[in-house]
């Protein structure tokens, strides 16, 4: 079966202080975006990619492409003013009968392992999360700010990209959230579930495969970069 990502590159980064979204941001002569393509694009069971990119920087991105001549890169498209606008958009046309792997192209470190842990999950599940466990207890609060409950933490995780899917499944979600105007989600497993389409597996994420936030995270970054 073709295996298709999806990397969503549209955001703004507004809470990153800088005047270009942090998926442009360069660390060691390479930006954030160009170490999530290339996860994908040197991915032997990846068939190819979907870019959905910020429109105002466009040109940019397509810099970027041209640059690097990429192979697998079979889409350019401009995303929406939501995460899940840019989700659906990336996955409206996308043939029936695929498997489709969303990211978050700020999340540069993605491995083979996880590419493949998705992949291989994908022969039995319809929808696939990725996630680590939670190493510090998570509370509940109310309007008030106070603990309303304390969730037993072996039963939580933190949930990373990629997210994969059956094409006909998310495609689905998506009509469905668009149906009822439903903007509001910072993930496609959400939709999922909202809207109770199938049940979602987990596979094992890790510690680097890290969303890049604020500029403190660039610290963790090169850290990481020391290491690999």
């Amino acid at each position: 079966m073709k295996n298709i990502a999806l990397i969503l590159a549209s955001g703004t980064g507004e809470r990153f202080g800088l005047n270009i979204p942090k998926q442009f941001y360069e660390i060691n002569g390479k930006t954030i975006l160009e170490y999530s393509i290339e996860a994908f694009e040197n991915h032997e069971r990846i068939d190819e990619i979907i870019l959905v990119t910020n429109p105002l920087f466009r040109d940019l991105t397509e810099e970027i492409l041209n640059k690097n001549n990429y192979k697998k890169i079979k889409h350019v498209l401009n995303g929406g003013k939501t995460r899940v606008e840019s989700s659906y958009i990336g996955t409206k046309d996308i043939e029936d009968g695929v498997n489709v792997l969303i990211h978050d192209a700020v999340r540069p470190f993605v491995t083979k392992e996880i590419i493949y842990r998705n992949i291989e999950a994908l022969d039995t599940y319809n929808a696939v999360g990725t996630a680590i466990n939670s190493s510090d207890t998570i509370i509940e609060i109310d309007d008030n700010n106070c603990i309303t409950k304390i969730p037993n933490r072996k039963f939580l995780k933190r949930i990373q990209t990629p997210q994969s899917f059956k094409s006909e499944l998310i495609k689905k979600a998506h009509k469905l959230a668009l149906e009822d105007n439903s903007t509001n989600f910072t993930d496609d497993c959400g939709l999922v579930i909202k809207y109770n389409l199938d049940k979602i597996f987990v596979v094992e994420g890790c510690e680097n495969n890290i969303k890049i936030t604020t500029r403190d995270d660039l610290n963790v970054v090169k850290n990481i970069l020391e290491t690999i």
